[in-house]
């Protein structure tokens, strides 16, 4: 097995790993400490209601995730609510925003895990947006 192979498939298990051990909780999460700067980030958009900034494991040459600045209840999509309608919108537009301001023309990805068997590991609803590279499919 290569040193490249290796290393990934050690991330995807610990990646697994803390998918099955967090829980929801009303308590602050990672995101919430980014957005109040306790945690650094490398910031890549910010608005009132949006922050984007570098995943810190990306999975391609451009990994991104957006996060809304207020969770209200939003672990994740599966606990949408029709009060969330316009968040859930403006985070996928403001994908399209950041896709473009990083020069991904020729496409890009969005991911949004739900629950443990997707390895969701932060319970504050996030997009993934992932691109610079062919992807492949199916996913996963």
């Amino acid at each position: 097995m290569s040193h490249r192979v290796l290393r990934f498939s050690l991330r995807m298990a610990s990646e697994k790993e803390a998918a099955l051990a967090a829980t929801p909780s009303d308590s602050p999460t990672i995101f919430d400490k980014i957005i109040s700067k306790e945690i650094p980030s490398t910031v890549v958009y910010e608005d009132d209601k949006v922050l984007a900034f570098r995943d810190i494991t990306p999975q391609g040459p451009v990994h991104i995730l957006l996060i809304p600045k207020v969770r209200d209840g939003l672990t994740g999509l599966s606990k949408a609510e029709e009060r969330h309608i316009d968040i859930l919108g403006r985070l996928l537009y403001t994908a399209k925003l950041v896709a473009k301001q990083e020069g991904l023309e020729e496409g890009f990805r969005i991911v949004i895990n739900d629950g443990p068997q997707s390895c969701q590991s932060v319970y504050h609803i996030h997009v993934h947006l992932i691109g610079g590279r062919q992807m492949n499919w199916p996913p996963g």
